[in-house]
């Protein structure tokens, strides 16, 4: 199917695809224009092994106009399984998940009719999201299992590496009661956003047996919480009400809840989406294969208007019946700007959903064919993407710490000091267009130096230093890492760690662990109360306290770009701008990426520390400064005026 046939095909602009369950009937709706007849088949299961399974009818279903095929089956379906059996013209059938389904079966093979309102936590109907000063926001990205699968972590065992492990408020190492855990941890830590790896149905891990173990970009079901995470992957509504305890716990810790979105592609390439209409929602190449920019070789062709529409119909009901409060798009150049910005508008359009915030990678893992003129959503194309949609920033990353696909490359904070030319433009968030690119405001950049892809921080730091014993509390990694997390933390723009880089997380040197094995990929909480790591978080702790005391750090409300102080070598020093001419309380921020100690002249005035590379926090400490300061090798270190 090329572009023109796409575009020939009706569009259907109804809020109502899917199962829409009352207590009295329910309506079933799928858009399959090119299908010759449909029928949905119901099931007392969501698998034919489990007890009690049994076919319970089938019905025909009728064209209801713009390609949508209808039946209304009376009667209560909560809980019922249902399939699409889909015939065309050419004589070939399919059987097809809904599309839509808001729950399923175990390994999501069949779709389930859900009451969603008794698919709720205790007191969901009062969950909100919290309000999160935009110059206060830090994001914490971490996968499910890692968070609480650890047998340290003093979660209940059967919640471990679930939903669930978020929800406990008060654990500790092996239940000490002195060394905090998980959620207990995580709400003293400091950051504002928990950004979760995928949380919708994915298909490469077997719900039905323990064990099992994925990163998740391997999307089955968009609109169904994947089945791993709940104690319970045989009846639908558990994973519905656990997840949504989970977001309920995050919430009521102050946390807002950002959810990796994967709608980039789809795992398989015979997918429900694809079965429903052949050659529509896949994106190809002239000879008719499909493009792989994804890496997966199915890229979703979301310039084509009916897989637009479902993309922002998904994000749209995770974001109402979730209460989700961010998006992060992974891959995001393989979705067109007109996409993005159709998204970013249904958001807003939400109550309070200008507050909900939305950024992805603006790269791809290979070529695609967008179609008909579209433009892809990578760092060209920031003149057309809403100023509101932000961006991963690689150039800083890369800077900060060496190139990710090169082991040995070193950066600005472990070895190769020259790279201070692009950390300088990070400080701004790059919006001098120093790499080609001009952000309109600060926080469309997201600074960062670590994520779930590559090394972690403290693996790609022990690899430039050929270190190879990773458990050690080596004290010059130490102190890059507080140096990388200081700079990350002045820059303008929002900072993102990875989960336990705070406290130096090791994966041993494994730097694609997607497969596993959870004792690789799990928080180690015994490390995290080690006393030197224990002190690293310290620090990263003081540092985004900081952060949320002096706004103007972030350049979140429309500051100026810092202004740069004339230092020699590559140091960089540079004061946040600030309003009026009052000198108590200004800032003042210095990276020292050498080895040895600098001396620096200070602006006019009386200075005290709020950081010195290894100490930091909002209260002033140390001696009274004036006119000059000696740096610590490799630090970042605040001064403010008093």
């Amino acid at each position: 199917m090329n572009w023109q046939q796409a575009c020939e095909l009706p569009y259907y602009g109804g809020a109502d695809l899917g199962a829409t369950w009352s207590p009295a009937q329910t309506v079933f709706k799928l858009w399959a224009p090119t299908a010759s007849a449909v029928e949905l088949q119901l099931f007392a299961t969501g698998t034919d092994q489990e007890p009690g399974a049994a076919g319970l009818a089938e019905h025909t279903m009728q064209p209801a106009g713009d390609g949508v095929w209808s039946v209304t089956v009376p009667g209560n379906l909560n809980g019922v399984y249902y399939l699409y059996q889909l015939h065309f013209p050419d004589g070939h059938t399919a059987a097809v998940v809904d599309p839509y389904a808001r729950a399923a079966g175990a390994n999501g093979q069949r779709g389930m009719v859900i009451d969603l309102d008794a698919a709720q936590p205790d007191d969901w109907a009062e969950d909100r999201r919290p309000s999160i000063p935009a110059h206060a926001r830090a994001v914490w990205e971490v996968h499910v299992a890692d968070f609480s699968a650890d047998e340290h972590s003093g979660v209940p065992e059967a919640w471990r590496g679930k939903y669930m492990g978020f929800v406990p408020e008060d654990t500790t190492l092996d239940g000490d009661g002195e060394h905090p855990t998980c959620l207990n941890y995580l709400k003293r830590l400091g950051v504002t956003h928990v950004q979760l790896q995928p949380i919708f149905d994915f298909a490469t891990v077997d719900e039905t047996r323990p064990g099992g173990y994925n990163w998740g970009y391997d999307p089955l079901n968009y609109n169904v919480p994947e089945g791993s995470f709940s104690t319970d992957a045989f009846h639908g509504e558990v994973r519905v009400r656990e997840c949504r305890a989970m977001i309920q716990a995050l919430h009521r810790a102050g946390l807002g809840v950002i959810m990796d979105v994967v709608y980039n592609h789809t795992y398989h390439t015979d997918s429900w989406l694809e079965r429903t209409v052949p050659g529509y929602w896949n994106r190809r190449w002239a000879n008719g294969n499909m493009t792989n920019g994804s890496g997966c070789g199915d890229d979703l062709a979301s310039e084509r208007p009916m897989v637009r529409k479902y993309l922002v119909d998904s994000v749209l009901y995770w974001a109402r019946e979730y209460h989700i409060d961010g998006f992060r798009f992974d891959l995001m150049a393989l979705e067109d700007v007109d996409t993005m910005n159709a998204i970013r508008a249904a958001l807003d359009a939400l109550p309070g959903g200008q507050e909900i915030l939305m950024y992805g990678e603006p790269w791809t893992g290979g070529g695609t064919n967008l179609e008909g003129g579209a433009r892809p959503s990578d760092k060209r194309a920031l003149d057309a993407l809403s100023d509101r949609i932000g961006f991963f920033c690689d150039d800083t990353r890369d800077a900060v710490k060496g190139n990710v696909f090169d082991a040995a490359n070193a950066g600005y904070v472990n070895g190769a000091p020259q790279c201070g030319y692009d950390v300088l433009h990070a400080v701004a968030a790059w919006r001098s267009g120093a790499r080609g690119f001009r952000p309109r405001q600060a926080m469309q950049v997201v600074q960062y130096v670590s994520a779930h892809d590559n090394f972690t921080l403290w693996d790609k730091l022990a690899a430039v230093a050929r270190r190879g014993d990773y458990d050690a509390a080596d004290s010059d990694l130490l102190g890059q890492n507080r140096m990388a997390a200081g700079i990350c933390l002045t820059c303008q723009g929002m900072p993102f760690f990875q989960a336990g880089e705070e406290f130096g997380r090791t994966k041993y040197g494994d730097h694609n662990s997607y497969q596993g094995p959870l004792s690789t990929n799990r928080l180690d909480w015994r490390r995290a109360c080690r006393p030197e790591f224990a002190a690293l978080t310290s620090f990263y702790r003081g540092m985004l306290a900081i952060r949320r005391a002096y706004p103007r750090l972030a350049g979140a409300y429309g500051e100026q770009e810092p202004f740069i102080l004339a230092l020699p070598g590559w140091l960089i020093g540079f004061v946040p701008e600030t309003e009026g001419n009052d000198p108590v309380g200004q800032l003042v921020v210095y990276y020292n990426p050498e080895r040895t100690r600098q001396w620096v002249s200070l602006p006019s005035g009386t200075w005290r520390r709020l950081c010195d590379g290894t100490h930091a926090g909002t209260t002033p400490f140390g001696p009274l400064c004036r006119d000059a300061l000696e740096l610590e090798p490799r630090s970042v270190t605040i001064l403010v005026a008093e």
